[in-house]
């Protein structure tokens, strides 16, 4: 059994989900929402010292044609900056239509639900049996 954290990456707030390899079901885990860089890679560090993932999934935005936006090559370093900073393999995963399974609501909740829906994906599409 491996445990996996996806991510939902935003500018102001990082989602975040946990699962695992052998029950390949994603669950809202916690929001980061520090103010500096440096205060968001301490509190995924400490998630990745707490967790010890093998494998950290990454929310890809798109427009709906699937062309790249500025997101896309933010969420692209950042998956970068995981793999680099942490050692751990990271894998990015097309979040084009996950917000649309949301609920709509208030607050920072939907954030740590996006990640999760963007683990499920991963479990679901890419994950090996």
């Amino acid at each position: 059994m491996k445990t996996v954290l996806g991510f939902d990456f935003g500018l102001k707030r990082i989602g975040v989900a946990v699962g695992n390899t052998l029950i390949r079901q994603a669950q809202p885990l916690t929001i980061i929402g520090a103010a500096t860089n440096d205060a968001k890679f301490a509190a995924i560090a400490a998630l990745i010292a707490e967790w010890q993932p093998t494998v950290c999934v990454v929310g890809l935005p798109r427009h709906p044609d699937g062309i790249e936006h500025e997101m896309t090559h933010r969420c692209r370093r950042f998956a970068n900056q995981l793999h680099g900073r942490f050692d751990v393999a990271t894998v990015l995963v097309d979040e084009r239509y996950s917000s649309a399974v949301i609920p709509h609501q208030r607050g920072d909740l939907i954030d740590a639900q996006a990640a999760a829906i963007i683990l499920q994906q991963y479990f679901n599409e890419y994950a090996e049996s």
